[in-house]
């Protein structure tokens, strides 16, 4: 999994406003876990979103966790009030305690190169999730990395920064995103920060498939909120916990 030492200090930067997802994951809470008293992001890199959340309801316990000591400065920074910040691995971490929401976004599931971690990552949220909890998390499908790997490379300034990506199409569905980041100095002066990012592509009948033991698909929608295929661009989940803890 990309550990961002490169990306972190510029990745609010480009990655900019979070409100869309920030309003997207409420919406989601107000319609299956409303009165949600806490709730766990995993992969929470700078903390934008648990900030968003915990801004708009005072009364939610946040928790983030993430493997990225420089991430975690990042959300650090932001002072959450009341949040807990844990650098750990986001398949293997346990908390000795339970959460009414578990959220996974930004496509932070797509950046674990094999499926077996993903389905050990559901049962992490399964083991910290109340009963009857919700779990929320988006990937990018496989039309979308697919289209990604065919597309020119892609090239955005931001600030006095250029950042260029290419994504290349690798075996087994495993993408390899390029990024890499001129940053400027002074003048003519610009400093090459570079970061490999893999991100790899799963059809959703497999996702759900692995679901199934531990929680309820309530929805899988794409970004229009249609329901979601293997070609929209992004598919939305929101899961009831159910069963024992495993």
């Amino acid at each position: 999994m990309a550990a961002y030492a490169e990306f972190a200090r510029f990745y609010d930067q480009i990655m900019g406003d979070r409100t869309p997802m920030i309003e997207r994951v409420r919406g989601a809470i107000e319609r299956y876990q409303p009165g949600a008293a806490s709730l766990l992001e995993l992969g929470c890199g700078t903390g934008a979103v648990l900030a968003g959340l915990a801004a708009r309801d005072a009364r939610l316990r946040v928790t983030g966790v993430d493997r990225s000591p420089e991430m975690l400065a990042g959300a650090a920074a932001r002072a959450i009030p009341g949040a807990c910040l844990v650098q750990a691995d986001i398949t293997s971490f346990s908390l000795g305690t339970r959460f009414d929401v578990v959220i996974c976004v930004f496509d932070t599931l797509n950046h674990l190169p094999e499926f077996g971690s993903w389905v050990t990552l559901f049962g992490r949220a399964h083991a910290h999730l109340a009963d009857g909890g919700l779990f929320l998390f988006d990937v990018n499908t496989t039309g979308r990395l697919r289209r990604l790997g065919e597309a020119p490379g892609y090239v955005e300034k931001f600030g006095p920064h250029t950042l260029i990506m290419n994504v290349t199409p690798g075996a087994g569905g495993l993408s390899l995103w390029e990024v890499r980041i001129f940053e400027h100095i002074a003048g003519d002066e610009f400093r090459l920060r570079h970061e490999r990012i893999g991100e790899l592509g799963v059809p959703l009948a497999r996702i759900r498939a692995a679901l199934a033991d531990g929680f309820e698909v309530l929805e899988a929608a794409g970004p229009d909120g249609a329901p979601a295929t293997d070609e929209s661009a992004r598919a939305y989940f929101a899961c009831r916990r159910r069963g024992a803890a495993r």
